[in-house]
């Protein structure tokens, strides 16, 4: 079948090109980083002098609560680290509710690009959080879509900065 000049299986050959270029790539997942250590002393040495806005959207496939104890470190990749040991109440239901958003107002270092993230869950209920997004004065908002259950006694989550280093020789 010809359409003024075009056939049929040219058009559909191009629509089939087109969508192999245009296919999603999939999205990185969090990983466990059992030799993450949060660097309390730099958080004491260089103080709260910096607030971000953390939101936090529970899975609608998570626990309908939890009452795991949350802890949270993020960081740019010039050192600068935001260590929270424990995020919201564990004893208040609340926090982390299934299809929930909780938002939380944290003081810590000043940061510039955030770049990492992870969550570290101690606790018997489990947890899966939907995404984080943690917005600062220096900072550009930055989401990291977790999509996964928190395992229990490991930092977890996303290492980007190597999206911001520079090649050293």
């Amino acid at each position: 079948m010809k359409m003024k000049g075009v056939s049929v299986s040219s058009i559909i050959l191009i629509f089939c090109v087109v969508a192999s270029f245009s296919e999603a790539k999939p999205t990185e997942l969090p990983q466990a980083n059992e030799s993450f250590k949060p660097n309390q002393t730099l958080q004491q040495k260089l103080g709260s002098s910096c607030s971000y806005t953390v939101t936090i959207k529970t899975s609608c496939s998570s626990p309908s609560y939890t009452r795991d104890q949350i802890s949270l470190a993020f960081g740019d990749t010039y050192g600068y680290q935001v260590y929270v040991p424990t995020l919201g109440d564990p004893y208040d239901y609340r926090t982390f509710e299934r299809c929930s958003t909780d938002t939380f107002q944290i003081y810590g270092p000043c940061t510039y690009q955030i770049c990492y993230l992870y969550l570290y869950r101690t606790g018997y209920d489990g947890w899966m959080p939907e995404y984080v997004t943690v917005s600062g004065y220096y900072s550009s908002p930055v989401t990291f879509y977790y999509n996964s259950f928190i395992p229990y006694g490991v930092w977890y989550g996303f290492d980007y900065c190597y999206r911001y280093s520079t090649a050293s020789i």
